[in-house]
C-alpha cells in the first residue's frame, strides 16, 4: 500500500530502526484484527488506523503513540483485548488505546448522556497523557475527510460536534493545521451549498491574482535583504471557513474581503522580528489597530508571532506574521512540539505546564456538573476561541478568556483570593464584580478575611478555575452549615419525644445508617437541614432502636443565632429581625427559611412538603439585619440629606432606596441593616422628628 510505504519513510526520517520495525508489527497486528471489516466508504478498514498514522507521523510523535494510533480501534471492534495489546506493545500503548476506546458497552438513556461521558473519558485520558487528544483529533481529522458516506442526519451531527469542541481543542492545544482543516471539513458538511460558492469564488480569485501575491512576495524579499535580514517569506491562501466567519461578523461580500492571502515571515532571533516590521512598516504603510505583539504576550496555547496589517499594492490589505523559526515550530504543532523537539526550550515547557493547568481546572469544572447537558455547556463554554491580557498590581500578565470578570481574575491569581473577593479595582477605579475585562486593563483584588463565594458569581464568570472553586465552596460549607442545623433539628425532636440526644450513641446511629442505607451520619444530618427528610422521622427511628420513647410530646423551639450561613435563610417576602415573632418552615432542598409570623406569604397556605417549626431569637446577636422601610414625606430641597443623616446618627445603614410619587408627597423605599427591633424602632423615631416627613411605615409584603 503507498499509504503505509509513505508512513515507514516518514517514520524512518525521525524513529530508531527497531521503533520503526515495531510500527510494521503493529500495521499487520491492526489488519489482521480488522481483517474482512469495511468502512461505510467501501475500503478495507485497516485504511483508516494507517491514515489517522500518517496524520500524527509529520508532528514527529514517538512510535508508542503511533503504534496506539494504528491500533486505536482493535479493542472495540474486533476481538482483540487490552490484555492482548499490553502483552505484545506494552502497558502504555495498551493504556493511550483504552483511553480511546468509547463506552459502547454501557447503555445511556440518551445520545447527549454517551456523548457526554464519552468525552468525560477521554479528557480524564488526555489529562493523563496528553497523546490521547493528539490521536483522538487525528482520528476525528480522517473521519471528516471520508464523512460523505455517512448520512446526511449523522454527518451534521458530527460535524457540528466537531465544530463545537474538537476544532477549539485543536485550536487550545496549538495544532493549528488541524485546527484550519476540521473547520473546514465541518463547514463543507454543515453548509455544503455556502462552502461550494466560497470554494468556487476563491479559485476565480486565485486565478485573478497571482501576480499580485508575487509581486507583494518580492518586495518583501528585497526589503528585509536591504536590512540584512536573513528570512524565509512564504505565502498562503487563509482556510475558506475564516473567510466565512470574517463575512459574517464584518457584514462583508467575498468581493469585499481583500485579504484572503496572508503572508508569512520566518527569521532566526528574537530581535529580527522587530527590525523586520519595522522594515515592512517602511515599505508598506500599516492600518491602524491592526498590530498585535503576541510574542511579548504569547496566546494561552503558546503561540508567539507578530502580526500587522498593511496597505499592500492596488489597495490591497496584506497580513503578515513575523516569527522565529522556534516560535514556527510551536505555533504548528503546538503540545506537539514536545516530541517533534526533544529539548529544554523554555516556551515548550511553559506551554505543557499551561495545557496541563487547563486540563486540570477543566476536568475540576466538569466534575461538578450534575447533568450531561450541563456538562456539554461547561465545555463548550471553556473552549474559548479568544483571550484578553490584563496585568495585575505588580505588573505581571494574566491571560484571561474574552468575557472573563473580576472574579475570574481574583481566583486566576490565587484560589484564596477568589474565596475572600469582596470588590475589584479596574485601572485604580472601584468596578461591579461582574464588569467584563478588557485588554490592558490593571487589576486589583481587594479581600477581606471573612468574605465567601456568593452564589450569583456562577452566572457569570467564565473559567472553569472559578466555576469549580465556587462550587466546591458552596457545595462543601452547604453541607457543613446544614450538617450544624439539622443536628440541632434532630436534637430538638427528640427532646420533644422525651429522649435525650446525649443517650443516642454510635449502636444507634450504626443501626440507623444500616437500615436507611445512607453512607455516614453527617449526610443524614445535612438532608434533615436541608429539608430532605424530617427531624421527627429521624429522632423516631433513632428512639425506636433505643426504646427510649416517651409520652412527652413538647417540642422545644428551635434557637437561631444569626450565624448560620446558607443552611438558614431568613424570607425576602417579610424580612425578620430580632425582636420579631417568627416561624421556622423547612423546604426541601433549601433548609429553614424565618419568616414573621404576620407573613402575607404564610397565609396564602402550606405546602404538604414543608414542615413548620417553632424558632426564637438567640438573645445574644450583634449581625445586621435588612428591613425594609417606606416613609412619605413633602417635595422639598434637602428632605433626602435630612433623612440620610437622621438615618446614620440612629446607628444604621442605608442598603437601598428608590423614590415614587404619590399625590403631592414623595415616597422613599429604603433597605435598612438594623441590629434588632428596638434599633428599628429609634430609626423610625428619629425620622418623625423630622419636620417634612408625613408618615414612616415598616413594609413586610415586598414580593419575593
Amino acid at each position: 500500500m503507498a499509504d503505509v510505504d509513505l508512513l515507514i519513510k516518514e517514520l524512518s526520517s525521525y524513529l530508531k530502526p527497531q521503533d520503526v520495525d515495531h510500527v510494521r508489527v503493529a500495521i499487520e497486528f491492526s489488519r489482521a484484527a480488522h481483517q474482512g471489516q469495511m468502512r461505510q466508504s467501501g475500503d478495507p478498514y485497516i485504511s483508516h488506523p494507517i491514515a489517522v498514522a500518517n496524520i500524527l507521523a509529520p508532528l514527529h510523535i514517538d512510535a508508542q503513540a503511533i503504534i496506539a494510533a494504528l491500533l486505536h480501534d482493535v479493542v472495540e471492534d474486533t476481538e482483540v483485548t487490552t490484555e492482548q495489546v499490553s502483552e505484545k506493545f506494552g502497558k502504555p500503548v495498551a493504556e493511550l488505546v483504552e483511553g480511546l476506546s468509547k463506552l459502547d458497552k454501557i447503555k445511556f438513556e440518551t445520545l447527549q448522556d454517551a456523548q457526554a461521558e464519552n468525552f468525560r473519558k477521554m479528557l480524564l485520558a488526555m489529562a493523563r497523557d496528553v497523546r490521547v487528544i493528539l490521536i483522538k483529533l487525528a482520528d476525528r481529522l480522517h473521519n471528516m475527510r471520508t464523512l460523505g458516506s455517512m448520512s446526511r442526519e449523522k454527518s451534521e451531527r458530527i460535524s457540528r460536534e466537531t465544530m463545537e469542541i474538537y476544532a477549539p481543542i485543536a485550536n487550545r492545544l496549538g495544532l493549528n493545521d488541524i485546527y484550519r482543516e476540521l473547520q473546514d471539513q465541518s463547514f463543507m458538511h454543515l453548509h455544503p451549498n455556502r462552502y461550494a460558492v466560497l470554494n468556487k469564488a476563491l479559485k476565480v480569485a486565485r486565478g485573478n491574482r497571482p501576480e499580485v501575491v508575487d509581486k507583494i512576495l518580492e518586495a518583501i524579499r528585497l526589503r528585509l535583504a536591504e536590512y540584512h535580514i536573513k528570512a524565509e517569506v512564504t505565502g498562503r491562501e487563509k482556510n475558506i471557513y475564516s473567510i466565512y466567519e470574517k463575512m459574517q461578523t464584518k457584514s462583508l461580500a467575498f468581493a469585499e474581503v481583500l485579504d484572503i492571502y496572508g503572508f508569512r515571515v520566518l527569521v532566526n532571533d528574537f530581535a529580527s522580528c522587530y527590525i523586520a516590521l519595522g522594515a515592512l512598516h517602511g515599505l508598506y504603510k500599516p492600518i491602524p489597530g491592526k498590530f498585535k505583539d503576541y510574542i511579548a504576550i504569547p496566546k494561552m496555547n503558546g503561540y508567539q508571532s507578530l502580526h500587522t496589517t498593511l496597505f499592500g499594492p492596488f489597495g490591497t490589505p496584506i497580513e503578515i506574521q513575523i516569527r522565529t523559526y522556534d516560535m514556527h515550530r510551536i505555533a504548528e504543532a503546538g503540545v506537539a512540539s514536545h516530541w517533534l523537539y526533544k529539548s529544554s526550550h523554555d516556551s515548550i515547557n511553559d506551554l505543557h505546564k499551561k495545557t496541563h493547568q487547563w486540563l486540570q481546572d477543566l476536568l475540576e469544572s466538569l466534575s461538578q456538573s450534575s447533568d450531561s447537558a450541563e456538562f456539554l455547556e461547561h465545555l463548550k463554554v471553556d473552549l474559548f476561541p479568544d483571550e484578553v491580557y490584563v496585568f495585575t498590581p505588580k505588573g505581571k500578565i494574566l491571560s484571561l478568556p474574552r468575557g472573563a470578570t473580576g472574579v475570574d481574575f481574583a481566583y486566576s491569581v490565587h484560589t484564596d483570593i477568589g474565596n475572600r473577593c469582596i470588590a475589584v479595582k479596574v485601572n485604580h477605579e472601584l468596578v461591579p464584580l461582574r464588569t467584563e475585562l478588557k485588554n490592558g486593563d490593571r487589576v486589583e483584588v481587594i479581600t477581606a478575611p471573612h468574605a465567601r463565594p456568593n452564589p450569583a458569581w456562577l452566572s457569570y464568570v467564565t473559567t472553569s478555575k472559578a466555576r469549580s472553586n465556587i462550587r466546591h465552596f458552596l457545595k462543601t460549607m452547604q453541607s457543613g452549615e446544614s450538617a450544624q442545623l439539622g443536628e440541632r433539628l434532630l436534637n430538638q425532636a427528640l427532646l420533644g419525644l422525651g429522649v435525650k440526644p446525649q443517650d443516642m450513641n454510635d449502636s444507634h446511629w450504626n443501626k440507623l445508617l444500616k437500615d436507611t442505607g445512607v453512607k455516614t451520619r453527617q449526610d443524614i444530618l445535612a438532608d434533615i437541614g436541608l429539608g430532605r427528610r424530617f427531624n421527627v422521622v429521624v429522632a423516631r427511628q433513632l428512639a425506636s432502636i433505643g426504646e427510649a420513647v416517651s409520652s412527652e410530646t413538647t417540642t422545644p423551639a428551635i434557637t437561631i443565632q444569626g450565624t448560620e450561613g446558607m443552611a438558614v435563610q431568613f424570607a425576602q417576602c417579610c424580612r425578620p429581625i430580632p425582636g420579631d415573632p417568627i416561624i421556622g418552615v423547612i423546604k426541601s432542598g433549601q433548609g429553614l427559611i424565618v419568616h414573621t409570623h404576620d407573613c402575607p406569604t404564610l397565609r396564602r397556605g402550606r405546602s404538604s412538603s414543608e414542615q413548620w417549626l417553632d424558632v426564637v431569637w438567640d438573645k445574644n446577636i450583634s449581625r445586621p439585619f435588612n428591613v425594609n422601610i417606606k416613609l412619605l414625606a413633602e417635595n422639598k430641597r434637602g428632605v433626602l440629606a435630612k433623612v440620610a443623616a437622621a438615618i446614620a446618627e440612629a446607628g444604621a445603614n442605608i442598603e437601598n432606596i428608590s423614590f415614587t410619587h404619590e399625590e403631592r408627597l414623595t415616597a422613599l423605599h429604603f433597605t435598612l441593616e438594623v441590629n434588632n427591633r428596638l434599633h428599628l424602632a429609634n430609626v423610625m423615631r428619629s425620622l418623625r422628628r423630622i419636620q417634612e416627613v408625613v408618615r414612616i411605615i415598616r413594609v413586610k409584603n415586598v414580593p419575593g
